[in-house]
């Protein structure tokens, strides 16, 4: 099922996880500079945490916009 949930938006796959009753762990990737998100944030990859029967969810946005500072 984790699969199906790959690039789809990250509030709706959060969503469709929860009702499996696991706690879920949200990575956020970025950008080594200071940038932000722009577009959806979506879901990269899902597997199990270390913890144990918890998820890891990798998210990232559609583009990204530096900053300066």
């Amino acid at each position: 099922m984790t699969d199906q949930l790959v690039l789809m938006p990250e509030v709706q796959a959060r969503r469709a996880l929860q009702s499996d009753g696991d706690t879920i762990h949200v990575i956020l990737l970025r950008p080594v500079f200071n940038a932000v998100g722009c577009g959806t944030l979506r879901v990269l990859r899902i597997r199990p945490a270390k913890e144990g029967a918890d998820l890891e969810v990798v998210a990232g946005y559609d583009s990204y916009e530096r900053i300066e500072r």
